[in-house]
Order: C-alpha cells, then structure tokens, then sequence
C-alpha cells in the first residue's frame, strides 16, 4: 500500500499558520500526512511510503521522495477544526499517461466522473494513498505533454460553521457540495499567501 506522508509546498510556514493551521517542528501535521513549507518556488512536490517496494523518483512530473516509516496518525483538530485531508487534486493534461503511471505502481483508478456541462469535456478519476482520496482532474482527451501537478487540497472539518467564522474574511460562506450530504466552503487562499487552492469539507454522512 502507498501512503501520501507529505506535501511540500513553496509557501511561507505564516500563510498557512494565519489559515488557521497548527505547526510543529516547522510542519504541519494533518491526521497521517505533513505539510511541509519549503519557502521558494519549486512546484509542489510530495513523500510517499510504500511498504518497502520501490518508488521512482518522479510520478509523472511529480518529484516523490520516499519515506521511511508510515507516519502516525493524529486525531488532534487545528484551530481551523480541520480534522483530516479529505483529497488532494491533482491536474495533468493526459489523464491517461497519468493513470498508467499511478497504475504501474499498483494503484487503481476506483471511478471516473464526467464533469457534466464541461466545455472541453472534463474528467475526475479518483485514486486513493492510503486514507487520502486522490482527485485527478483534467480533459478528457489529451491536452499537452507537460507533467500531471498538484494542484490543492480538500480538508475536512469537524464544524464548518466555525471553521468559517475561524478564518473570518478569508472564508466563503458555507455551502452545498456536490458531494450528497455534504458543506464546503472556499478559503481565499491568495489573501493569506497561500500558493494552492484550499477547501474545508464536512465529513461524509455516515453508512
């Protein structure tokens, strides 16, 4: 199994503090999986665990580090009352190319989604590392050869309400998703200095 363990981001460790997020030891520690500010300009790049197999240095464009242990999990909420990364969103201009990639690695495409009214027509795929849902989105023909990137994140929260009101301005007003049963709600990343788009989610409803 692959595990996502972290996410480096070039953004200031102060954007994402003023978002409402909790660092240690200069990261950020969300269930099992770290950001991680590196303070420059490099595209994001991430750090899996893989249980011992091998893991190439690059994913499809996407600079991987391997680490050496599974990280433990923490249940603690960040004074944004995110509690978990719901998904990471993923974009690439051949979601094909990309999926074989994931695919070599023994990681399957669990399901395909046409983004109805899409001019071209778009897709999701949806793979999974470990706990964190990977959102693969781009055209559904191939649009270029450049490398599949990270694109941003969906977090989940125990309250959005308080989320919300946590992050004050910087915060849309709560609504529908359009996921059944579930609230979104928007941070203004580019007023915090934070390079990536974000979302603060409510939990799945319960099976």
């Amino acid at each position: 199994m692959i595990r996502l363990d972290a996410v480096q981001v070039g953004d200031d460790l102060a954007a994402w503090t003023s978002a409402g997020f909790e660092s240690a030891d200069g990261s950020i520690v969300v269930d099992a999986t770290a950001i991680e500010c590196t303070e420059d300009d490099r595209p994001p790049t991430w750090r899996l665990w893989a249980d011992g197999a091998h893991l190439p240095s690059d994913i499809d464009g996407i600079a991987t580090a391997v680490a050496e242990t599974p990280r433990e999990p923490t249940s603690a909420a960040h004074p944004n009352r995110v509690v978990e990364i719901d998904h990471v969103v993923l974009a690439s201009p051949d979601l094909d190319r990309t999926t074989e990639a994931f695919e070599r690695l023994g990681v399957e495409c669990r399901r395909i989604r046409e983004i109805p009214g899409s001019e071209p027509a778009m897709q999701q795929r949806f793979f999974r590392f470990g706990p964190v849902i990977l959102e693969l989105v781009g055209t559904a023909e191939p649009a270029g050869d450049g490398p599949a990137s990270i694109w941003g994140f969906a977090f989940t929260v125990d309250d959005i309400d308080a989320a919300a009101a946590h992050l004050g301005a910087a915060c849309g007003a709560p609504k529908v998703a359009v996921q059944p049963g579930r609230r979104i709600a928007t941070v203004r990343t580019r007023d915090l200095g934070i390079s990536l788009p974000v979302a603060f989610m409510t939990p799945p409803p319960k099976r």
